[in-house]
């Protein structure tokens, strides 16, 4: 321990409460393991001790997420440099070492040592403060979504249980008129007992759009159930909760939006995202956030690497052209390019165009779109390395 070494790969092991840290030698030697806790002074303690060890430490991590967000801090102020080692990576590796044990201080010195054997990792690089705004925003907002997905879910459950003809009348995840309605009435006896005049002037006071249009449909669902169902009452309690509730949320969701929107519109390369059709402020934020450093990506076939756009070959002998979908990529920037793909062929255009050509010749929906993101990928990827927004018109050649 004495003795100063060249070079000695740090692993780290990182949780919630505390991680577990361990270094090893370039002949896989192990020279320091401890456990840590997940407090700024018990870091850098733990640094400062392996740091002594030798004149240059490489740390490698297995979450890059809130757990580890002191710990990449810390190392970041001091100049050190990490790489993540996907988990997926650790739990193979942990079959090429002896022994079955499950502990943090092996799976610490196996991050370590596949570090040391393996350079092709990625650098963590701790976000700028806009890019970490953005993620903590898109992350409550798909929270939130989930949330009100639930809740939407329960309330159509609670509510065929004691009127099935209003649950089949309206789309609650997308009418707002409809919450509204169940916040006040959800029995067929007491829509009747209302009539079609009141309950148009009760929505129209709350101000539901097509408020007439709104009671007509209630009322018709109310004259096709004259029984009264077990339950009843406290069904409608839930049912008048839930449906406040989701409203409530209805409105959370928009600030955040607003929030995204406005704190993505300073964003430097806002304006050249927002460009391509189908990447509204929303998905451009995502975007951000899924892709980081661009810089990372050497040209566009990385970045729909990265995304999982591009199909990866399984050939074996004479089995050639194998071509399989791939397993290990960003599920967040995929979808990012999906859904921008899907929205971008609603309307008439170079994308829609694509789409139908690729119908033609014979590839599904989701084949289709999966293409076009393909594509919209090496589009994104020109325009942010140009710096210039997207048109219509192929840009005029000119000499190299």
């Amino acid at each position: 321990m004495s003795e100063r070494r060249a070079r000695v790969w740090a692993g780290i092991d990182a949780g919630k409460g505390h991680h577990w840290a361990a270094a090893v030698d370039e002949t896989g030697s192990t020279l320091w393991s401890k456990k840590i806790d997940n407090d700024e002074t018990a870091i850098l303690t733990a640094m400062g001790e392996i740091l002594d060890l030798a004149d240059k430490v490489s740390w490698a991590v297995d979450i890059s997420g809130t757990s580890s967000a002191l710990l990449l801090a810390l190392l970041a102020a001091h100049g050190q440099q990490a790489v993540y080692v996907p988990g997926r990576t650790v739990n193979r590796m942990s079959g090429a070492y002896r022994g079955e044990a499950k502990t943090d201080a092996r799976d610490a010195y196996i991050i370590a040592e596949t570090s040391r054997q393996r350079r092709d990792f990625a650098a963590i690089d701790v976000p700028a403060q806009m890019a970490a705004d953005l993620a903590l925003l898109t992350a409550h907002r798909s929270d939130l979504v989930a949330d009100r997905v639930r809740m939407i879910n329960r309330l159509r459950d609670a509510l065929t249980g004691v009127f099935p003809a209003l649950e089949r009348a309206f789309d609650y995840s997308s009418q707002k008129g409809a919450l509204v309605l169940l916040t006040g009435y959800q029995r067929p006896a007491a829509l009747r007992r209302r009539g079609q005049a009141r309950l148009t002037a009760w929505l129209a006071n709350r101000s539901v759009r097509g408020a007439d249009t709104v009671a007509a449909t209630a009322l018709e669902a109310a004259q096709a159930q004259q029984t009264a169902l077990p339950g009843e009452d406290i069904a409608a309690q839930i049912v008048a909760d839930l449906a406040a509730q989701t409203l409530a949320l209805d409105n959370r969701l928009k600030r955040v939006d607003k929030q995204i929107r406005d704190t993505f519109r300073g964003h430097p390369q806002a304006e050249i995202i927002e460009s391509l059709p189908g990447m509204g402020p929303i998905l451009g934020a995502e975007f951000v956030v899924a892709a980081g450093d661009l810089s990372a990506y050497a040209d566009a076939g990385h970045l729909a690497s990265a995304a999982g756009l591009v199909p990866v070959p399984r050939d074996s002998g004479r089995r050639t052209g194998n071509l399989h979908r791939p397993k290990r990529y960003s599920r967040r920037l995929r979808r990012v390019f999906y859904m921008s793909a899907q929205t971008s062929i609603i309307r008439e255009g170079l994308n829609r165009d694509f789409y139908l050509k690729k119908r033609g010749e014979g590839c599904k929906h989701v084949q289709a779109v999966i293409a076009l993101a393909r594509r919209r990928a090496s589009v994104l990827w020109a325009l942010l390395r140009d710096g210039r927004a997207f048109t219509s018109a192929p840009p005029a050649t000119q000499a190299a």
